[in-house]
């Protein structure tokens, strides 16, 4: 298993949830920060194939890397 360690801004995956946008590629922004500057367990992802720019707030267990 992959430790979100290994998880750098520019990798690419394939997002499995939320269900309108399972299959689908996107690309690791970086890790989500909360309002106190804090970093959370989740990720943005802006997802590659949506005609207008669309990024998700994932857990490391909605998305698999792609190598």
């Amino acid at each position: 298993m992959i430790s979100p360690e290994n998880f750098q801004a520019g990798t690419r995956v394939e997002i499995l949830y939320p269900e309108t946008m399972v299959g689908k590629i996107g690309v690791i922004l970086g890790p989500e920060v909360l309002g106190d500057g804090q970093p959370s367990d989740r990720w943005l992802i802006q997802v590659e194939e949506e005609a207008e720019a669309t990024v998700l707030s994932l857990s490391p267990d909605e998305f698999r890397l792609l190598r």
